[in-house]
């Protein structure tokens, strides 16, 4: 089965910037795609961005242009660039993996999730 392990979440101040890290392990099927979640207390989880294995990207609004979603194919890992963090990105960020759907990414395993905290 996937196993999915978040990692590069920490404390920063208002305008930094932050690279996230996925790595999977059993990921290996076709059209498999990754995506990247927060969640912020007391409310409910909110999408990111995914990307494709074929390279294909979508990101949500709420993003606004300051996060940037990659990959290393070989590797199996996917990565989230943050820029110009804002205390209202303070959230757990969660990767998950799965199966695209015509442009839409059906995800079905889930990682643990790394903080993320910007101070204001």
């Amino acid at each position: 089965q996937v196993h999915l392990v978040e990692s590069g979440g920490g404390s920063v101040q208002a305008g930094g910037s932050l690279r996230l890290s996925c790595a999977a392990s059993g990921y290996t099927y076709s059209n498999r795609c990754m995506g990247w979640f927060l969640q912020s207390p007391g409310k409910e989880r909110e999408g990111v961005a995914r990307i494709s294995i074929a390279g294909s990207t979508f990101y949500f609004d709420s993003v606004k242009d300051r996060f940037t979603i990659s990959q290393d194919v070989v590797k199996n890992t996917v990565y989230l660039q943050m820029f110009a963090l804002k205390p209202e990105d303070t959230a757990i960020y969660y990767c998950a993996a799965g199966t695209m759907i015509w442009a839409r990414c059906e995800y079905s395993d889930w990682g643990q999730g790394t903080q993320v905290t910007v101070s204001s």
